[in-house]
């Protein structure tokens, strides 16, 4: 088998950097949050994920100080939001780059749905959110301890909203719901459903 190796330091000769579209396909991180001025903002984060069960902790990587970053920085408070496959244009409208006075739910043509713990609104249309609050804001390091412009965001999930349509004698219908990942490469995604679901119990 030959193989194409690369230093990433070094770049990786290709059209497009492997990177991503290997880590993946990845939840995507679909996040609200409101400014202390009260304005809310909702951006997708390509680099999601859970971290922990109890305490539930996600976290989401913000590529250089966004809005959200400040938002969460701020008030220490976000939503996720699951994007599904029938939300996944007006979740790539909201990733626009606008001013930090712009709606990106007014953007996207999405409703606002109020959260029960934590301030920011959830997205109306989404099946499931997640009220989150910050635990930690980490500035990420290269391996020589050097500072990357990226930091990770990491938070407590207090509260879980779910469409009641979702739970199938109690337990969440992952492949009904129509969730959408982040596959890498300039555009791709992929989205989940019956056909991928198989089962595998762990050895005992």
């Amino acid at each position: 088998m030959s193989t194409h190796f690369y230093e990433p330091k070094n770049g990786h000769g290709l059209p497009h950097d492997p990177f991503n579209a290997i880590v993946g396909p990845r939840p995507i991180g679909w996040i609200s949050s409101l400014s202390l001025d009260g304005v809310p903002n909702l951006a997708p984060y390509s680099f999601f994920n859970a971290f922990n069960y109890v305490p539930p902790i996600v976290g989401f990587a913000s590529i250089g100080e966004k809005d959200t970053l400040h938002n969460v920085r701020a008030t220490g408070e976000f939503v996720w939001n699951l994007a599904t496959r029938s939300l996944a244009e007006a979740m790539n409208l909201s990733c626009t780059a606008a001013a930090p006075e712009v709606d990106e739910f007014a953007l996207a043509g999405l409703g606002t749905a109020p959260s029960r713990l934590v301030k920011p609104p959830r997205v109306a249309e989404s099946p499931v959110s997640f009220e989150c609050r910050v635990t930690q804001i980490i500035q990420l390091q290269g391996a020589g301890g050097e500072a990357v412009p990226t930091w990770l965001t990491l938070g407590e999930v207090v509260g879980v909203h779910i469409d009641e349509a979702l739970l199938r004698d109690g337990i969440y219908d992952t492949a009904g719901a129509g969730h959408i990942l982040r596959g890498g490469g300039p555009a791709d995604y992929f989205s989940i459903g019956p056909e991928q679901l198989f089962r595998m119990f762990r050895p005992r």
